[in-house]
């Protein structure tokens, strides 16, 4: 299938093994940008974290102490 801006490469058995996906024609689109932040986050699973209180205290040393609103 090569439709306007998406190619779907499939195995010898007939299976969908790739989409590649024009972001130009289609980065626009809310369904497509869920699936790829999700695919984000889950590339990010297991990384290394911070607390909340240890970025605020990172961002204190970084810019200064700000004022709570």
């Amino acid at each position: 299938m090569n439709s306007s801006g998406i190619k779907i490469k499939k195995d010898q058995k007939g299976r969908t093994r790739y989409v590649k996906i024009d972001m130009k024609k289609h980065g626009n689109n809310e369904l497509l940008e869920d699936f790829l932040d999700i695919e984000e986050a889950n590339s990010r699973q297991g990384g290394e974290t911070i607390s909340l209180q240890e970025f605020k205290e990172n961002m204190d040393k970084r810019f200064g102490k700000c004022i709570p609103l």
